[in-house]
Order: structure tokens, then sequence, then C-alpha cells
């Protein structure tokens, strides 16, 4: 398990990056349109992050620990 770098601040840095990327590719293409999947980007990234926590609670040995470290899941400061 890694607890360093991005991974002591949020448990989930790769999932943030990419709500980043995707809402940036949007404005880089300068089309309203590609801002459709971003507006469903964070519920289905919020549910599969919630399960993902509840298995790796049940099968990663110090896990549990880890989230106790890294408080926030997702966005640093807020969840």
């Amino acid at each position: 398990m890694v607890s360093t770098g991005l991974y002591a601040i949020v448990r989930h840095p790769m999932y943030f990056g990419a709500m980043i990327m995707i809402l940036f590719t949007a404005v880089a293409l300068g089309s309203l349109w590609a801002l459709i999947p971003f507006a469903f980007m964070p519920f289905t990234i919020i549910l599969r992050l919630l399960n993902e926590e509840k298995l790796l609670l049940k099968e990663l040995a110090g896990y549990e620990e880890y989230c106790k470290k890294v408080r926030y899941r997702l966005i640093p400061y807020v969840w």
C-alpha cells in the first residue's frame, strides 16, 4: 500500500486526476458538448469509490489504518 506522494493526501488521486483531465479536455476543445461526460463522472466515480473502499476494508490488511491516516477520499480538505 502506497502512502507517500499524492497518496498521503487523498486515497484515490487517480480518480481526482481523471475528473480534472475530462474537465480540461472539454475546455481545451472549446466544446460545451464535451462537458456532458464530465457532468456524470463525479456520480459514477463516487459510487465506484465507495464500493472499492468497502472491498478494500474487508480484503486488504492495514487499509483501515491507512484510512485513519489519510482522511480524504477524493478531494483534499473536502471529501
